[in-house]
C-alpha cells in the first residue's frame, strides 16, 4: 500500500513542509534530511497525493483556525465555538477550501503553534480568536505578510485586516440600561482578564452607561477572573464583600456566571430572587440553567460563514474583479429575555 506525505513526515518526525521541500529538491534543507526522506520514501512506498502537490504548487486549499480552549470545565465542547465553526466551514468548502482546528493548550497562549503553522506553510490562511488589546499574533502574521482574519478587534495591526466583532459595548451599555429601568443602582460587572478585548469593550460599554444615569463607578465592584466557572466562582465574593454590595451582576462570559451564580448560593443568595443577574453572550449553558439566565445573543453561524467571506474577499485568488480589500464589520447582539433579572 502506497504512503502519503503525512505518513513520511510521521515516520520521520519532521514537519509535513520539510518532507514536501526535501522531495522536490529545495536548497533550504540540508543534505542529511534530504537523503533521509527520500531512503523513507521508497522503503514507505511514497506515492504522491493531491496534498503533496498542493504543498509544492504553495496552495494547501486549507484554512487554520486557531482554537484556544480555556481552563477549566469548559474543555467539554466551547459550546460559543461550535456554531461558529459550523458556519465558517460550510462557507469555506462552497469554494473547495477545508478547515482545519490547531487547538492549542488550555489557556496557553498560541504563539509558537503560529509560527510552526506559517513556517511550514500547512494552510493558505488563518483564522484567530480570542483577540488581545494588544495581541502579539496579529504583529506576527501582519509582519510575515501571511494571510489572516480576527474574530474580534485589537489595538495591534491597525485596519490592515479583515476582522468580526460583537458590539460588546452596546451590549454593555444595554445591560446596564436594563438594570437601571428596573431599580438597580448597584451594578457589578466581571470579566475576563488576560488582556481580552471584548472584556474591556464591555466594561467601557458598562461605565459609559453607569455615568449617562448619573451613577459613579465604583471599584469595588468591578472584578476580573479567569475565562472558566472557577474564575467566576472566585471573583464573585470579592464584589460581594465590598462594603455597599450589588443588587445585580453582569457577567462578560457565561462559564463565569455559572460559576459565579453557584458562589451566590453558597452565599445564601439566589440570582433571579435575590440578585439579578445578565450574561454577555448567550451559550445553550444559560437556556438550560435554574434560574434560565438572561442573556444578549449572537448570530454565530451567520457571524462564521461572513467571516469566511471576509476572508476570502482578502486573497487575490477568491477576491472581486476589482481585486482583494479589506472589511471589518462589528455586529449586535439580540437581548434574550429570561428570569434572572
Amino acid at each position: 500500500m502506497a504512503s502519503s506525505i503525512h505518513d513520511l513526515a510521521r515516520h520521520l518526525n519532521i514537519s509535513i513542509g520539510t518532507v514536501s521541500r526535501a522531495l522536490n529538491g529545495r536548497a533550504d534543507v540540508n543534505a542529511d534530511t534530504r537523503q533521509r526522506v527520500l531512503e523513507a520514501a521508497k522503503k514507505l512506498n511514497y506515492s504522491p497525493n493531491q496534498s503533496g502537490r498542493s504543498l509544492r504548487q504553495g496552495a494547501t486549499h486549507s484554512i487554520a483556525f486557531m482554537l484556544q480552549p480555556h481552563p477549566g470545565d469548559q474543555q467539554y465542547g466551547e459550546p460559543f465555538f461550535i456554531p461558529f465553526l459550523i458556519g465558517l466551514q460550510a462557507k469555506l468548502a462552497e469554494h473547495g477550501l477545508d478547515l482545519m482546528v490547531v487547538m492549542g493548550e488550555p489557556g496557553q497562549y498560541q504563539q509558537e503553534r503560529l509560527r510552526r503553522v506559517v513556517e511550514t506553510r500547512l494552510v493558505d490562511a488563518v483564522v484567530l480568536a480570542n483577540t488581545r488589546r494588544e495581541d502579539d499574533r496579529i504583529d506576527y502574521l501582519s509582519k510575515a505578510g501571511f494571510p489572516f482574519v480576527t474574530l474580534g478587534r485589537s489595538q495591534s495591526g491597525g485596519d490592515t485586516y479583515p476582522s468580526l466583532d460583537i458590539d460588546f459595548e452596546r451590549a454593555g451599555d444595554e445591560a446596564v440600561d436594563r438594570l437601571v429601568a428596573r431599580g438597580h443602582r448597584r451594578i457589578a460587572a466581571i470579566r475576563p482578564s488576560l488582556d481580552l478585548n471584548f472584556g474591556y469593550l464591555f466594561l467601557d460599554g458598562y461605565r459609559k452607561a453607569l455615568k449617562r444615569h448619573g451613577i459613579e463607578v465604583d471599584p469595588d465592584l468591578i472584578a476580573d477572573g479567569f475565562i472558566n466557572e472557577a474564575g467566576g466562582y472566585q471573583v464573585t465574593p470579592q464584589v460581594m464583600r465590598s462594603k455597599d454590595p450589588p443588587t445585580a451582576i453582569i457577567f462578560n462570559n457565561d462559564a463565569m456566571a455559572l460559576g459565579g451564580c453557584k458562589a451566590l448560593a453558597e452565599m445564601g443568595i439566589k440570582p433571579g430572587h435575590d440578585m439579578a443577574v445578565i450574561v454577555i453572550v448567550d451559550t445553550p449553558l444559560c437556556r438550560y440553567f435554574s434560574p434560565t439566565l438572561t442573556a444578549f445573543r449572537p448570530a454565530l453561524e451567520a457571524m462564521g460563514r461572513r467571516l469566511a467571506e471576509m476572508l476570502l474577499a482578502s486573497l487575490p485568488a477568491f477576491a472581486d474583479p476589482e481585486g482583494p480589500r479589506i472589511i471589518r464589520e462589528v455586529w449586535p447582539l439580540e437581548l434574550i429575555a429570561r428570569d434572572s433579572d
